[in-house]
C-alpha cells in the first residue's frame, strides 16, 4: 500500500514539535485526533520517546494511518484506534489530547462534541494543543487565510476557519484555560490549554 502523503505535515512537524517537547513534557499518554496520513504521529511519537502515542480518525482513514505506524512508527507505539467524534471516544487515560488541522474541517458542532468528550469519557486529559489556522474576533490573520476559508467554504458550507476565541470559550466551559497561544509558519497558530 503506497503511504498517504501531506506536504503540510512534512512542513509544520518540526514547529510543531518545538511547542510540544515543553508542552507535553510532563504527559505521559497522548490521544491524537485526525490522524490523516499518521506523518504527525510516528514523528512525534519518535521524537517524543517518553509519551506512549495514541493516534486515532475516522475509520476511512484507519488503513493509511496503520500502514504507516506498521512501517516507520516508534517501537511499541500502537496502531490507531477509531475516533469519530459525534461517536463514542476511545477507551483509556490519557492526559493529553493533540490535534492538528481539524477544527477548519469539522462542523462547528463536531468542534462542540470533542470538547464534550473531554467533560466525559476524556476527563483524564489535562493538556491540550490545538494547532492550525484561526480568526481573531472573526478576523481573518492574512489574506492566505481568507482565501483559504473561502475555498473550504466552497467545499462544504459546514466547514471554515474557527475563532481563536470561540475555541477559548469552548475550553473554559470544561476547565481549561488558553496558557499559550504560539505563532506558527504559514499563518497558523498553535493552541496550548491546561486544566
Amino acid at each position: 500500500m503506497e503511504l498517504p502523503f501531506s506536504q503540510a505535515c512534512e512542513n509544520n512537524k518540526d514547529p510543531i514539535l518545538g511547542v510540544l517537547e515543553v508542552a507535553f513534557a510532563k504527559a505521559s499518554r497522548v490521544l491524537e485526533v485526525g490522524s490523516g496520513t499518521g506523518q504527525h504521529a510516528v514523528y512525534f511519537a519518535q521524537k517524543l520517546s517518553h509519551l506512549e502515542w495514541q493516534a486515532s480518525d475516522q475509520p476511512e482513514y484507519l488503513p493509511g494511518v496503520t500502514a504507516r505506524i506498521e512501517k516507520e512508527g516508534a517501537p511499541g507505539q500502537p496502531l490507531p484506534v477509531e475516533f469519530d467524534v459525534f461517536q463514542s471516544a476511545p477507551a483509556g487515560q490519557f492526559d493529553a489530547l493533540f490535534t492538528a488541522n481539524t477544527c477548519h474541517i469539522m462542523p462547528k458542532e463536531g468542534v462542540e462534541a470533542l470538547f464534550n468528550h473531554l467533560r466525559d469519557k476524556l476527563k483524564s486529559v489535562k493538556l491540550l494543543c490545538i494547532y492550525g489556522p484561526f480568526n481573531d474576533n472573526g478576523h481573518f490573520t492574512s489574506d492566505s487565510n481568507r482565501a483559504f476559508d473561502q475555498s473550504l467554504r466552497t467545499r462544504d458550507s459546514q466547514m471554515g476557519i474557527r475563532d481563536k476565541q470561540w475555541i477559548a470559550k469552548l475550553a473554559s466551559q470544561h476547565g481549561f484555560h488558553l496558557k499559550n497561544t504560539h505563532t506558527m509558519p504559514a499563518n497558523n497558530q498553535l493552541l496550548e490549554f491546561q486544566r
